[in-house]
């Protein structure tokens, strides 16, 4: 998605070796009119697969997941990260890895929002080990629902996440695809939508 590439170029900061800092337009403050345009695009990707939820992990893939989920006229659930008293029963869990956080959460979705006859669209700001995407899929297998594809907003390619998430099965759909960060420049290959 050239739109998306241009704001990563023009915002984007690069934090060590594999560190890409976007709070200008996703991960603290966040464009709106940059993330509906993903979620149309996401919308479109998947249009013909039956979709009936999207599925998104706290905090920053909210945004562009709510607009793909308004695109696609489905609701949009978010797993939580921190337990809160109101989650009493029937609550899926997964352990999630983050890599930019370097700490383990356990996520979690109340089951009453995801059945066997859901088909699942997950939608995830970034994607580098694949930690939050296996959680999410975990999750929604304990559902008994399935996972159409992943919709990623900015992939690290050079990092496995992909490849354990398509070794499942499932599609990944990446609209900015980093090849590497090569002395404070970023690399792009060509994005799946």
């Amino acid at each position: 998605m050239e739109l998306l590439e241009k704001r990563i170029l023009q915002d984007g900061n690069i934090l060590g070796k594999d560190i890409l800092k976007v709070d200008q337009f996703l991960t603290h403050q966040v464009d709106y009119k940059l993330m509906k345009a993903i979620g149309a695009v996401f919308a479109d990707h998947y249009a013909q697969a039956g979709i009936t939820k999207v599925v998104t992990i706290e905090a920053s893939g909210i945004a562009p997941a709510l607009y793909a989920a308004e695109a696609l006229n489905v609701p949009m659930i978010f797993a939580k990260k921190h337990k809160n008293i109101t989650m009493t029963e029937g609550i899926l869990t997964a352990e999630v890895y983050s890599f930019t956080k370097q700490v383990t959460s356990t996520v979690s979705i109340s089951s009453k929002f995801l059945s066997k006859e859901d088909k699942v669209l997950i939608i995830d700001d970034f994607l580098a080990n694949g930690q939050a995407a296996k959680g999410l899929i975990d999750i929604i297998g304990q559902a008994g629902a399935s996972v159409v594809g992943v919709g990623i907003v900015i992939e690290k390619s050079f990092q496995p996440g992909r490849s354990l998430i398509e070794e499942s099965g499932i599609p990944v759909t990446s609209l900015a695809r980093i090849a590497s960060f090569e002395n404070g420049q970023l690399n792009f290959m060509e994005a799946d939508a």
